[in-house]
C-alpha cells in the first residue's frame, strides 16, 4: 500500500487515503504527500476539482501517534510549534489555499486532524456511518490542525466549545444539522455523488471559482471595507479570463456556456 492513491480523471484529482488498518491515520510522510498533491492540483490547469476520501471504515483517524515520528525525544523549546507549522497546519492550509474546489467524501470516522482535514474542504459529503470526533481532549491535548480556527466559524462558538470540551462522537446527521456537512448519503451513493459534484465543478469557470473561494474564506476575517475592496479586485481580475468572456457571450446568445477553466 502506498498510503495515498492518486488519480486524475475527467479533470478531477482523486486523492484516496489507503491505510485502512489504521483508519487512514496520517504519518508525516503521508501528510507531506497530500500537501504535494494538493499543491500540484492547485497549479495544474488540467485539474479543475479535487476529491479527498478514504478506504475502509475510516476517512482519517488523525495523526498516527503510534508511529512516534512526530514526537522527537528529547524535545527542545520550539520543536512542537515548528512541527505543527510545517506539518498539520501546512496540510490544512494546502486545502484552504488550493485554487481548485476540494470535496471531502467522508466515508467513515474523521477524528482529530482527520476531522479538521474534512472541515477545511470546500464541500463535505458524508456517508451515513461517518462520525466526526474532536478527540484531543480524550488524550489530554489541545486541538491542532487549525481546529480552533475552523470549528467556531462553522458551528458558532458555544457549539465548538461543547464539541472540543467533551470530545463526543458526532454522527453524520448531527454534523449536517450543525452545518459541518453539506449532504448525508447512503454508503453506496457517496462516491457517485462526489464524482457528480466534482464533474460539475470541473466543467465550471475554474478561475471564477478560485476567486469566489478566496473571497468567502477571507470574508470571515475581514471588515466590510476590506471585503468590498477584495470583491472589486476579484471582479477586475476575473473579467480578464476567457471563461468570463464566454459566459457573457453565451448569455447574450441565449446558449449554455462552455467553460475551459481559463
Amino acid at each position: 500500500m502506498t498510503g495515498v492513491e492518486h488519480e486524475v480523471r475527467d479533470q478531477v484529482s482523486y486523492l484516496t487515503l489507503n491505510r485502512p488498518e489504521t483508519l487512514n491515520a496520517l504519518t508525516p510522510a503521508l501528510r507531506d504527500r497530500l500537501v504535494d498533491h494538493l499543491t500540484e492540483a492547485s497549479a495544474d490547469p488540467s485539474v479543475r476539482a479535487v476529491v479527498l476520501t478514504g478506504t475502509g471504515r475510516g476517512f482519517c483517524a488523525g495523526a498516527d501517534l503510534r508511529s512516534g515520528a512526530d514526537s522527537p525525544s528529547p524535545r527542545i523549546p520550539g520543536d512542537v510549534a515548528r512541527t505543527l507549522r510545517t506539518g498539520a497546519q501546512r496540510l490544512i492550509a494546502a486545502v484552504l489555499d488550493c485554487e481548485k474546489p476540494v470535496i471531502a467524501a467522508v466515508n467513515g470516522t474523521a477524528a482529530g486532524l482527520g476531522a479538521h482535514l474534512a472541515l477545511a474542504c470546500d464541500l463535505v459529503l458524508a456517508a451515513e456511518s461517518a462520525r466526526f470526533i474532536e478527540v484531543f481532549v480524550r488524550r489530554g491535548l489541545v486541538p491542532d490542525a487549525g481546529g480552533a480556527y475552523l470549528l467556531p466559524r462553522l458551528t458558532g462558538l458555544q457549539r465548538a466549545k461543547e464539541l472540543m470540551f467533551f470530545g463526543d462522537a458526532l454522527s453524520a446527521p448531527e454534523a449536517e444539522r450543525l452545518g459541518l456537512v453539506n449532504r448525508v448519503l447512503p454508503e453506496g451513493e457517496l462516491a457517485k455523488t462526489a464524482r457528480g459534484w466534482a464533474t460539475r465543478l470541473a466543467t465550471g469557470p475554474t478561475r471564477a471559482l478560485a476567486l469566489t473561494k478566496h473571497l468567502l474564506n477571507a470574508s470571515l476575517d475581514s471588515d466590510r471595507p476590506a471585503a468590498f475592496a477584495a470583491e472589486a479586485w476579484a471582479q477586475e481580475i476575473n473579467l480578464t479570463t476567457q471563461d468570463a468572456g464566454e459566459g457573457l457571450r453565451a448569455f447574450a446568445q441565449r446558449r449554455g456556456p462552455e467553460f475551459l477553466g481559463r
